[in-house]
């Protein structure tokens, strides 16, 4: 096997220089491909000559163009339509994308391709495939259909495409892609592309690759060396996490973002959260219908919305043009899903930004990522109550400074005379800014939400021991341990800093304990063990001292939880 590895652009080859036709090279000039990419580079000659590829590259690097172009490349103006070539793909989005491509690149061939996919009425399907076609591009079940009903021949194809074929084995088709492979003929060229290389893609390219070459590109770096996706990670309490993407995504203001969750149910419940906050969001995930899914990919293309909330399997293959941001709103449980995730973004050399929004016991999973991409995510804090004033007042001065220079302002003079001696010339300025300030949408927040980096890092050794310590070394009062005979208890500390105190309605008699009262806080409120205490326990109530800035936001969480099965009040206590 062969190996080519290359990280750059070299402006000095054209796409003649790789051996293409020069019709083609001029319809891809045509097309505004000024020079092609490190992976069309290094894949576009071995494919010419006819050579297995086993490729890996980053989404957005131009795989596309890499094996589209050799096969359009191969097939003579006037050939009859039979399928001489094949393009497996894990999504019907990829497929459509895929297919628009290839007939894009043969035009003045008179190629024809035919995308098949679930969602699709396969009657119509049926037909295209009667009238002939020159390339397929599926997803691997409905692929097979067609073949158990003899509407697709593999009996002359020459090559065969795995495109994203890591995420292809991640949805579970590695049965359909072996039956695919089996039904094609042995002599055929066999290509996969993947971003990333597990164990699974080498097993399927011994057993169906003939010597491939392999090409790897590194290409997510800018000519100065920056990487071109910028990754941060915010430790966030889950039931923090919706106002904490509220808050980071007022502050960095994408065009378009993609937010992924797990669940259906998550998506749908977010993006009515979004909604709520004033942004144009719209769901994705498989419980919708092919007409809803290009609706909603519509809006998101056209800029009618803001923000895709998506589950993996609807989001796989997506290539937008106008995506700034990618967000984790749910953290991937294989390393290989966080990959495909972020490649939304950086793509053709634009730079992006991936947020990732971990939950404390996320830990391991978020180093899982970092070892497997060989890089290091940046930690950062939630964005405070300050920082969104300060960048909603930046706004409000860019408006204003907007509105200076617009041609109408004599239009408005009748207002300022009406105005003029009813207050101070500063005080009737302040009320328009006011007014302008809070029509921009401008949010309310009005509490800090919590940082969980510190209660991220002590969970390991925060879990309660026989003898009671948990969170940090905080006396526990746990089975079998002594009680101070004033009838309280504290656990002596927290962290230094202004400290309030809160008041809990349950006490001793309620069978509370420190842990308990350490456990609801810190699971609720997002605070970490040092930062809660110190705890005295009464007959019928108890006090805990948090940060000053956390008390309001935790007695929200207290009387919104119950402890110990009982429901909680809470307020400020003051000696």
């Amino acid at each position: 096997m062969t190996d080519s590895e290359d990280n750059s652009e070299d402006n000095s080859v054209t796409f003649a220089d790789l051996g293409l036709r020069s019709e083609l090279a001029e319809a891809v000039a045509g097309l505004g491909y000024t020079a092609p990419t490190p992976i069309q580079a290094e894949a576009i000659p071995y494919l010419l000559d006819g050579e297995d590829l086993l490729g890996q590259a980053a989404t957005g690097t131009g795989k596309t163009a890499a094996f589209a172009l050799p096969i359009v490349n191969g097939i003579e103006p006037g050939t009859p339509a039979k399928p001489t070539a094949i393009v497996v793909v894990p999504t019907r989005e990829l497929a459509m994308q895929v297919s628009e491509a290839m007939t894009t690149y043969g035009k003045h061939q008179r190629l024809k391709v035919v995308p098949v996919y679930g969602g699709q009425p396969i009657f119509r399907q049926l037909k295209d495939l009667d009238r002939g076609v020159h390339v397929v591009v599926g997803t691997p079940g409905r692929i097979i259909d067609h073949i158990k009903r003899g509407s697709l021949k593999l009996d002359e194809i020459k090559t065969v495409v795995l495109d994203e074929a890591d995420e292809m084995l991640d949805m579970g088709f590695t049965e359909d892609i072996e039956k695919i492979l089996e039904t094609t003929p042995s002599d055929r060229q066999t290509v996969l592309f993947s971003a990333t290389m597990p164990p699974r893609i080498n097993s399927i390219a011994k057993r169906h690759q003939r010597n491939p070459v392999r090409v790897q590109i590194k290409s997510s770096d800018n000519d100065d060396g920056k990487p071109l996706i910028n990754q941060r990670v915010y430790w966030v309490a889950r039931k923090h996490k919706a106002r904490a993407l509220g808050r980071i995504l007022d502050i960095e203001a994408p065009a378009a973002a993609i937010v992924f969750c797990a669940r259906r149910v998550d998506v749908d419940e977010l993006t009515e959260t979004m909604n709520g906050r004033g942004y144009r969001a719209e769901a994705l995930h498989g419980g919708m219908d092919q007409k809803q899914r290009e609706r909603v990919m519509s809006r998101l293309r056209e800029g009618t919305a803001q923000l895709l909330v998506a589950t993996d399997v609807a989001a796989r293959g997506l290539d937008v043009d106008t995506l700034t941001h990618v967000v984790n709103y749910d953290l991937p449980e294989a390393p290989e899903s966080y990959v495909h995730r972020i490649g939304r973004v950086g793509r053709a050399g634009r730079e992006g930004v991936a947020i990732t929004l971990a939950e404390p016991s996320q830990r391991r999973r978020l180093q899982n990522i970092e070892r497997l991409t060989k890089t290091p995510i940046a930690v950062e804090k939630v964005p405070s109550v300050a920082d969104l004033q300060a960048r909603q007042f930046e706004a409000t001065v860019r408006i204003v400074l907007e509105s200076l220079t617009a041609d109408d302002l004599d239009d408005y003079n009748p207002v300022l005379h009406e105005l003029a001696g009813q207050d101070s010339d500063r005080n009737i300025a302040l009320a328009a800014i006011r007014l302008a300030h809070l029509a921009s949408g401008a949010g309310t927040d009005t509490y800090d939400i919590p940082d969980a980096s510190d209660f991220s890092k002590s969970r390991d050794r925060g879990k309660h021991s026989k003898q009671g310590q948990g969170y940090q070394g905080k006396g526990y009062q746990g089975k079998g341990a002594s009680r101070p005979r004033n009838g309280g208890g504290s656990n002596g500390g927290g962290k230094g800093g202004p400290k309030g105190t809160v008041y809990i309605g349950l006490g001793r008699k309620s069978g509370i304990r420190p842990g308990d009262l350490v456990g609801a806080i810190a699971n609720e409120a997002g605070l970490s063990g040092s930062e809660i205490g110190p705890i005295r326990i009464a007959d019928k109530f108890a006090t805990v001292g948090v940060p000053e800035s956390s008390v309001d936001m935790v007695i929200k969480s207290i009387e919104a939880t119950s402890i110990k099965g009982k429901k909680v009040k809470a307020r400020r206590y003051v000696e």
